[in-house]
């Protein structure tokens, strides 16, 4: 039982950072991003090929330590975004978030069936966890307990810092009337860019979390669902425009998935082979409790994010 909530925490702390990215992204800046996924999806790819031992199955299999699978996802993710943000950003609401959608299962659909490039189908197998081998399996599941931690706090703080500060103002500027802040000198695509670049990166790097926790990936691993709308509702949860309120949102959000798994138990045995779909059917059912009860989330937007606008004058 400790081991299943340890896992949990793991779990649940790698989606925190997803959830922080997309909250920078959508309620700080206004960018409606559903191709989380991509971004997730190659951070996973990248450390998982980085760090992993040679096989003829796929390139890389370079055997470099997790800090190096780590900072390669956030770089290769962060240099994808860059190269998106020139069409997709031409992009607003709707049409962005569709765009990015199509993106990232054109993408996940590349890697399915380029066997040669990640094994296709088939996916990698003996991802590394940090010193496991070293410790033993028990451990180390504390020892990564403890680096999802800290890097959900690291992120946490840096994005706080980030919105706070006067880049941070012109995020919310741009989100609340894009045209005015223009007229008022701000570059909206730039700083757009910035936020869409930034939020990439962080989502890479909560994609290589999970590659080394599981020890294996596949394209399955990284459905819509999975990867994409689960981030969205654990901010719609916790609140849009709360730092906080996110992370919280996505230990609840995952709480009640994997909790599902015991309800599951108690339905009749011919429903229980439709389990997924019993899981999403529960998933939907918070979502629509949240839009009618909660709609601001558990926390909702901070009116003030700064000092400079609380009126303290400090």
């Amino acid at each position: 039982m400790l081991s299943y909530f340890v896992s949990y925490l793991i779990m649940a702390s790698t989606y925190g950072i997803a959830a922080l990215a997309l909250n920078l992204q959508w309620g700080f800046t206004g960018l409606m991003n559903f191709g989380i996924g991509t971004f997730y999806f190659v951070g996973a790819y990248t450390s998982a090929l980085l760090t992993t031992s040679q096989s003829p199955d796929y390139v890389g299999g370079f055997g470099l330590p997790f800090i190096v699978g780590l900072i390669g996802a956030m770089l290769l993710s962060g240099l994808l975004a860059y190269l998106l943000a020139f069409p997709a950003l031409r992009l607003r609401g709707g049409f962005f978030a569709i765009s990015m959608l199509a993106i990232s299962e054109t993408i996940r659909l590349i890697v399915k069936n380029e066997k040669w490039l990640t094994n296709g189908v088939w996916g990698i197998r003996g991802i590394p966890q940090p010193l496991r081998k070293l410790v033993g399996a028990d451990v180390s599941e504390w020892i990564y307990l403890g680096i999802a931690a800290i890097l959900l706090f690291i992120f946490y703080r840096m994005t706080e810092v980030g919105v706070r500060s006067p880049w941070g103002r012109v995020l919310n500027a741009v989100r609340e009337d894009e045209k005015m802040a223009e007229m008022s000198g701000k570059d909206s695509w730039n700083i757009k860019m910035q936020s869409f670049v930034y939020g990439s990166m962080v989502m890479g790097a909560a994609g290589a979390l999970y590659a080394h926790y599981m020890g294996f990936i596949s394209p399955s691993s990284f459905t819509p669902l999975m990867a994409t709308f689960i981030v969205w509702l654990m901010i719609l949860l916790g609140g849009t425009g709360s730092n906080k309120g996110v992370i919280l949102g996505a230990f609840v959000v995952w709480g009640v998935w994997i909790g599902s798994e015991f309800l599951i138990d108690f339905l009749p045995s011919g429903i229980t082979s439709q389990a997924g779909f019993v899981r999403m059917l529960l998933m939907g059912i918070l979502l629509d409790v949240i839009l009618l009860l909660r709609p601001q989330g558990l926390f909702g937007r901070e009116k003030v994010i700064s000092k400079l606008g609380s009126g303290s004058g400090e």
